[in-house]
């Protein structure tokens, strides 16, 4: 197994990121630096179980297809698509295939919860 990049990481691989990942751990922080950026891999199984988000946030689709809700939007998605969601917007991918793979970043400040 390789070892978990740290914030002077340059390169990591898709094949490392996913390896470490299974059913009851879906996702793995890759790469952090201090409360800028956050990058994590995400490769739920069956269903999506995530919650809003305190930060602005992007999804990178490495592979798979399915598709996205944002609020009241719901997209198909595909590889190489990039998705958007502001902090605190309820989202998830609805649908899936088994091999959906997606690498996660989250940016910026933590925002406070809109009242």
């Amino acid at each position: 197994m390789a070892e978990r990049p740290s914030s002077t990481a340059v390169r990591v691989t898709l094949r490392d990121a996913f390896s470490r990942l299974s059913e009851v751990h879906p996702f793995e922080t890759v790469f952090e630096q201090r409360e800028e950026i956050s990058i994590e891999a995400y490769a739920p199984v069956g269903t999506d179980k995530q919650q809003p988000h305190d930060r602005d946030e992007l999804y990178i689709v490495a592979t798979g297809t399915g598709t996205f809700s944002r609020g009241d939007e719901l997209v198909d998605f595909g590889p190489g698509d990039l998705l958007y969601v502001p902090a605190y917007v309820p989202h998830r991918f609805e649908s899936f295939s088994d091999d959906f793979k997606v690498w996660v970043i989250f940016y910026g400040p933590v925002r406070p919860k809109p009242e």
